[in-house]
């Protein structure tokens, strides 16, 4: 069901620190994993919901999804073979509120759900907190030398409309080669 409420500045105001709830089942194909919820996610209650969130563009142009999803479809992922969930779970108004060690434990908790739920390939969202979160120095966007778990690990472009370093086109292309990777290792 497609809700057009939009959050009003009391409902963001309230909602810092709120979680949004992982969409997420075993066996997934990818488990697209960002770094914490927004203020507007938390307020919705449903991932990349704010509507300069490129996420759901992006997920469709890249051929993830057959048509463009409302953040309040998330669900209809899971049957898809696709799955949602972040680093860290309490909402904020930026990432920068973020500590490291935030960034690190988040990376443990990604672990055990890793352990547990077994996706295919974990894409993590943002280059930048991959490295502060995995502890690693030189990253390049793609597949990832290092695993987690049995997983894959492939950094992506973070979506977020606060990203001027990626415009639609440079992130579908590389969600696209993501897309493109898993076919071919499922067509092996």
């Amino acid at each position: 069901m497609i809700s057009s409420a939009k959050p009003t500045r009391a409902d963001l105001l309230t909602a810092r620190n709120k979680t949004v709830r992982d969409v997420i089942a075993p066996g997934l194909r990818v488990l697209f994993c960002g770094i914490n919820p927004g203020l507007y996610s938390a307020a919705t209650g449903h991932h990349f919901a704010r509507p300069s969130n490129r996420f759901w563009p992006t997920l469709y142009q890249a051929g993830f999804t057959p048509r463009l999803l409302h953040p309040s479809e998330e669900r209809e992922l899971l049957t898809l073979g696709y799955g949602i969930t972040n680093l860290v779970p309490r909402a904020t108004a930026t990432a920068d509120e973020l500590s490291s060690d935030e960034l690190v434990r988040g990376q443990r908790r990604l672990n055990s759900k890793v352990r547990r739920y077994k996706p295919q390939v974990v894409a993590v969202l943002g280059i930048s907190v991959y490295r502060t979160a995995f502890s690693q120095k030189v990253v390049k966007l793609g597949k990832q030398p290092d695993g987690l778990v049995d997983a894959i690990v492939w950094v992506l472009p973070n979506p977020s409309g606060l990203n001027a370093h990626y415009q639609l086109a440079d992130l579908t292309e590389h969600f696209r080669e993501l897309r493109q990777e898993i076919e071919q290792d499922n067509r092996s």
